[in-house]
């Protein structure tokens, strides 16, 4: 069905100047949306395909944002002149702009507010006195990646201050059977699992960002309590970047939340 009326897709002569340059406005408004919106796109997408460091795929996003806002207002300009001069076709597009420009200009915007309320830090796990070590994943980082040592007090008193909820994991259950639990709920989240070690009691498993494909490490590690129990740690740690918007933190929420209903 065609949105735009027959008048609209006549040659200009049939309207007057001012409603041609709200047509104008609408068409420029629409072309700078999908434009800023596939350069959006294309900043993680380069970075995906090694065309570029994160740095650069992160540092255009401001720019991406203000070109979006930008849009934003001529898109209302657009509507609101074709409103008055009764250009159907300057509405019409001016919407489809709006929306497309709102949604671009919403997400680096929704990221820079995440980032402003939680710890600047990307290492995340229950036990900050004595964090599992990565074994295998240890040996595919690149040199560029962050080390996969623990940064230490400074780190973990800024997870407690943030998340001071996140702690070890005890389950009723034993250790093979809490171990067989702990990988159906990795891949349940969408990890792949690198290396699972059932005597050491150890998994390890890698999560990747959808646009960026940032990738987030995560390591466990299960151990025989007492009276029957296990006590899972977790840690989970992003390969760059220093501030991880708190999905590591998520993660092992979700992932603690997600075991103990598996266990039980």
């Amino acid at each position: 069905m065609n949105i735009l009326t027959e008048d609209d897709e006549l040659s200009s002569v049939h309207h007057t100047p001012q409603s041609n340059l709200a047509w104008s406005a609408a068409v420029l408004a629409l072309i700078l949306a999908i434009a800023d919106a596939i350069a959006g796109l294309f900043a993680g997408i380069g970075y995906r395909l090694d065309l570029w460091d994160y740095r650069n795929g992160i540092g255009a996003l401001p720019y991406v944002f203000w070109v979006a806002v930008a849009t934003v207002v001529i898109a209302v300009l657009s509507f609101i002149a074709g409103l008055a001069l009764g250009r159907r076709g300057a509405m019409v597009l001016g919407t489809v702009a709006f929306l497309i420009a709102g949604i671009t200009a919403y997400i680096p915007w929704s990221l820079r507010q995440v980032a402003r309320t939680v710890p600047p830090i990307h290492d995340i796990t229950t036990d900050v006195d004595n964090p599992p070590q990565y074994v295998r994943i240890g040996t595919m980082r690149k040199k560029t990646d962050h080390p996969v040592t623990y940064a230490g007090p400074e780190v973990a008193a800024q997870q407690k201050k943030g998340y001071p909820e996140i702690g070890p994991i005890l389950l009723k259950a034993p250790p093979d059977k809490v171990f067989e639990a702990s990988k159906v709920v990795l891949k349940s989240m969408g990890l792949e699992i690198i290396d699972a070690e059932p005597i050491q009691g150890r998994i390890e498993a890698t999560d990747r960002s959808l646009l960026f494909g940032f990738e987030d490490d995560v390591v466990l590690r299960i151990v025989p309590g007492t009276d029957g129990t296990t006590k899972v740690d977790v840690r989970s740690k992003s390969r760059v970047g220093r501030s991880d918007l708190g999905i590591n933190a998520t993660r092992v929420r979700e992932f603690a939340s997600a075991l103990r209903r598996k266990v039980a």
